[in-house]
């Protein structure tokens, strides 16, 4: 595994990851959606997940105390029995409107680089009590939604959200590719903008 000369793993050239926290879960009948704002900012990351890590991760907010061990649970504990501790999980890319995800792991000057799903990655990272951030390229490549300040603006954003559908994000990201294809057309022939 490539690294660093601090013995972390390399991050990949001009990476930019923003910090984020989790903002909201909304369940339907068959999916959940999770939607992870920018500590720093006003954006809204909404991810659907399947029902059964919504839940591992609405357990843990809850404080409920379950008898046994989730899936996350064991996973976290298999990992502290190796001797591993969590440093992050980010979500690192979008493609095919599949979300992607690396969990960050160390053991000693040890480190190591997990591929994950969103939803595991954020379980995972709600037990571990680590950090859990999102390369700026995932902000770039989908719809954002902007947070809600105002009290009308949150009683707006709920009655948006029992509507909202996959399609609904992911509908604008041809848009953007269609439209920064023809911006390269122009820009070869001399006659368009530059990209700011």
């Amino acid at each position: 595994m490539p690294k660093n000369g601090k013995g972390s793993p390399k991050e990949p050239e001009g990476a930019k990851e923003k910090e984020v926290r989790i903002y909201s879960l909304a369940t339907t009948a068959n999916e959940c959606i999770i939607f992870l704002e920018e500590v720093t900012g006003n954006r809204l990351l909404p991810i659907w997940i399947g029902l059964g890590e919504g839940q591992a991760i609405a357990i843990r907010f809850s404080g409920i105390v379950l008898p046994r061990p989730l899936t996350h649970d064991l996973l976290l504990s298999a990992l502290k029995t190796m001797g591993y501790g969590v440093d992050r999980v980010v979500i690192s890319d979008i493609k095919d409107n599949t979300f992607y995800a690396k969990i960050y792991i160390h053991k000693g000057s040890s480190d190591a680089i997990l591929d994950s799903r969103p939803s595991d990655a954020i379980a995972l990272a709600v037990r571990a009590g680590c950090s859990i951030l999102v390369e700026e390229k995932v902000f770039d490549r989908c719809q954002t939604m902007v947070k809600p300040i105002t009290e009308d603006e949150v009683s707006k954003f709920k009655a948006e959200l029992k509507n909202l559908k996959p399609e609904d994000i992911f509908k604008d990201i041809k848009k953007k590719k269609e439209g920064n294809g023809e911006k390269d057309e122009k820009k070869e022939k001399g006659d368009g903008d530059e990209q700011a």
